[in-house]
């Protein structure tokens, strides 16, 4: 087998304490055809020195892992790690509350699973990431459905739909209301780049200049946003009643 036989598989990094669970893990993701492990660690501090070297497409983070660190650990892989900006962290935990939930998205993860779930679950959680999109455990995914369903207006969702991945990058960044050459700077490509998509997505938007371009990115990043957040509050508040 050539050294590149996997190059075109996308790379999961893991970070749990418990051997078993690690071994778990990369038994069922090395067994697909589209991702494979490209490293593990069994603490924070590890994970935070061996991720920038083997740059993964994803991080899977036991959320409880030394103490809580977990957290910590979601917070810094960006800062820590260069390398890989454009990295998604997916929870993976015991824990299947709010509170966990709300200090995981906080932080930055992309994706919650309980390790109660069914082992497809992981896989799924996983190529939604891959996907840019949001994954939660199926508790808050069908709570998100049923209470904040159409928040997206359906024009723009399948006009962003036509979207290439790099430009999707793009586009939600725009709507965090990141500057052009700070787009260059985390995406790891030059200015001129990121003018390109920016000029691509606008014509399959059908908008006329960066202004309108900039305003509708930062309603869809809101629209997407909000339910979460609210869903967020809702889970809070119920848990206190």
């Amino acid at each position: 087998m050539t050294p590149d036989a996997h190059s075109h598989k996308k790379r999961i990094f893991i970070v749990d304490d418990h051997p078993l669970v690690r071994d778990w893990l990369t038994s069922l993701i090395n067994q697909q055809s589209d991702i494979i492990v490209c490293g593990e660690a069994g603490s924070a501090s590890e994970a935070l020195r061996l991720i920038p070297a083997v740059a993964p497409h994803v991080v899977m983070v036991e959320i409880s892992v030394e103490a809580d660190s977990g957290i910590e650990l979601i917070k810094n892989i960006k800062a820590a790690c260069p390398p890989v900006p454009g990295v998604a962290v997916i929870v993976l935990s015991e824990q299947d509350d709010v509170t966990h939930l709300q200090s995981a998205l906080h932080a930055g993860a992309r994706g919650y699973v309980t390790k109660r779930e069914a082992t497809v679950n992981v896989l799924e959680a996983i190529r939604c990431v891959l996907q840019g999109r949001l994954y939660l455990s199926n508790k808050w995914a069908a709570m998100e459905h049923d209470e904040f369903a159409g928040k997206i207006p359906p024009g723009m969702k399948s006009q962003v739909a036509t979207l290439s991945q790099r430009e999707l990058e793009v586009f939600q960044l725009l709507g965090r209301c990141s500057g052009t050459k700070q787009i260059a700077r985390e995406l790891q490509i030059s200015y001129k780049t990121v003018q390109t998509f920016c000029a691509r997505i606008k014509t399959k938007l059908k908008l006329a200049n960066f202004t309108e371009l900039h305003r509708e990115a930062v309603r869809w990043h809101d629209s997407r946003q909000e339910p979460i957040m609210r869903l967020v509050a809702v889970g809070f508040n119920r848990t206190q009643n």
